[in-house]
């Protein structure tokens, strides 16, 4: 499936690398959590490719996009994200958004304006959950545990094995790009960039939230969470559902999935993008959860 050739583009004097793919006169926009680039949302492509024209890209520093030598703030990645759109999508799409990303793409969206048709939110932090309220203690944590994990990357051998449940969740072709783009050295040293800029962020999104979107909102919560954080996972459940209950057009849905409900759950995100490109979206329409 790994398939078409990407193009560079300039942004605020960042080369990012974008891929387009799929037919129609529809857009969808996909930001990837942290540590993942544009490859994670494979598997939602595929089902989407005959529906609407597809844009995914790597955020600088990661995959094939140009490194960044300081760095960059949820701001200036939200700003890459709108300049990214504003040169490469004509009109109105629908943007999803993954983990960390969910953040970025909160930030975007005020400048996103009325061609932002909808957004769809993949198990998004939610900084006013208990959880961030010592997120720099966490951050410092997991920073010495991703130095280990760096020098150790230099292995291929040791990458593999480190990486082995997303070649369980991702295609083969997929996941052999992951291990030769994201899975280096140079892409954890990103991961530690970026999980400070989130570090850095939480206390501004606390104090300052980011204007609300007033486009149909959809926010997919994993079910089972992840390794180790079952304590916080019922609370951070429940923030994610009474922010996206605060909005205008908002809607809440839990997945039976772990958190990379992208791969785990293909046929929700795409059916759920669908239904934000149809207009169907909307609060007030339920289905059932995790099928």
């Amino acid at each position: 499936m790994r398939q078409e050739a990407g193009r560079a583009v300039q942004v605020n004097g960042r080369t990012l690398y974008v891929e387009e793919s799929g037919s129609g006169t529809d857009r969808v926009v996909f930001e990837a959590g942290g540590g993942m680039g544009r490859t994670c949302w494979d598997p939602v492509v595929a089902l989407l490719a005959d529906r609407a024209r597809l844009i995914g890209y790597d955020r600088a520093g990661f995959g094939r996009s140009g490194r960044t030598a300081t760095r960059l703030s949820i701001d200036d990645l939200a700003a890459d994200l709108v300049a990214l759109v504003e040169t490469v999508v004509p009109g109105g799409f629908v943007l999803v958004a993954h983990s960390m990303g969910g953040l970025v793409a909160r930030r975007a969206v005020n400048r996103l304006g009325p061609r932002l048709r909808g957004l769809l939110l993949l198990d998004p932090a939610a900084e006013s959950a208990p959880v961030y309220d010592t997120f720099d203690r966490t951050a410092v944590k997991v920073d010495r545990s991703l130095g280990v994990t760096q020098a150790l990357f230099r292995s291929r051998l040791l990458a593999r094995l480190a990486s082995g449940e997303l070649r369980r969740l991702f295609p083969a072709d997929t996941y052999a790009a992951m291990l030769a783009e994201d899975f280096v050295p140079a892409g954890i040293a990103q991961t530690r960039k970026e999980i400070k800029a989130v570090a850095e962020a939480i206390p501004r999104f606390r104090a300052e939230p980011p204007a609300p979107p007033t486009c149909p909102t959809i926010l997919l919560s994993a079910a089972r969470p992840q390794k180790g954080r079952g304590r916080h996972h019922a609370a951070l459940t429940e923030h994610r559902r009474r922010w996206v209950g605060s909005l205008p057009d908002g809607r809440f849905e839990t997945v039976d999935s772990g958190h990379l409900i992208q791969a785990e759950r293909p046929g929700i995100v795409a059916e759920r993008v669908q239904n934000l490109l149809d207009g169907t979206g909307r609060a007030g329409r339920t289905s059932a959860p995790g099928a």
